[in-house]
């Protein structure tokens, strides 16, 4: 296990294509929010679909078949791309070792920061909240009332951005950004609906106040077997466009 792998290691590396969490826990909300929200927010080639709905989840994972489990926050928007709808994610903290950061920002383009994260269960009423920076910038919590045995609803792929910030620190990338489409399958063990909200605080560094919930649409909890399958890219956005959008991974910390 050297700074140059074996062919050994990388086989084995390569193995694991497909991201297993066993003993998943999310706790999830879909809620509708104004739709020049959505419009302002999506980069091209995105663009919004017909429903103005986001999505949050709180969730815990365990364990996994790369290494150490972690806790992960997540806001995504509704969008499409070329007739096929999906969500693309916003931001994505993440409470656990920082090689659980780097695989799913560097690989897929998943907008992941480090950050506190706590999900909590006590009988039906469950609660999740992130937090970075001192300031606790979203809360979601539920009344649970039913058990289903799958979710009535199918979210489709998350679309993410892959880009690497130019060397020369002037506006722009080395490369192009690319578009990457990753598709999530789940194996559900339990799934509970029930009653849920969602609350944001203001924070300069993790603005999720600014996709705010005009109205709560359906809010579930679920434990289960999380399945990442392999991305693919599937199309490039406009270096030049796109550069105010490239910001969500990154705190700006040099205002003093």
């Amino acid at each position: 296990m050297g700074f140059v792998k074996t062919q050994e290691e990388i086989d084995r590396y390569y193995g694991f294509a497909v991201r297993e969490f066993p003993g998943a826990k999310m706790l999830g909300i879909m809620y509708e929010t104004e739709p020049e929200i959505i419009a302002r927010l999506l980069p091209p080639p995105l663009e919004p679909a017909a429903e103005p709905w986001a999505l949050s989840y709180i969730s815990h994972f365990p364990d996994t078949n790369l290494g150490p489990g972690y806790k992960e926050s997540a806001l995504f928007v509704r969008c499409q791309y070329k007739g096929e709808v999906g969500n693309y994610c916003l931001e994505m903290p993440l409470d656990g070792p920082d090689d659980r950061i780097y695989n799913g920002r560097d690989i897929y383009g998943f907008p992941k920061k480090d950050g506190s994260i706590s999900l909590e269960r006590n009988g039906d009423r469950v609660e999740g909240w992130a937090e970075r920076h001192g300031v606790r910038f979203v809360t979601i919590s539920t009344q649970l009332t039913m058990k289903m045995d799958e979710p009535p609803l199918k979210v489709g792929p998350t679309f993410l951005f892959k880009f690497m910030p130019a060397a020369s620190l002037k506006p722009g990338f080395d490369g192009p950004v690319l578009l990457v489409r990753q598709r999530t399958e789940i194996e559900y063990k339990e799934f509970e609906m029930g009653s849920g909200q969602i609350t944001f605080e203001e924070s300069i560094h993790d603005p999720w106040y600014e996709v705010r919930c005009k109205n709560p649409i359906a809010s579930y909890f679920f434990t289960g077997i999380t399945r990442m399958q392999p991305g693919e890219v599937v199309g490039e956005a406009d270096p030049e466009v796109f550069l105010p959008y490239s910001f969500s991974r990154t705190d700006w910390g040099f205002d003093k």
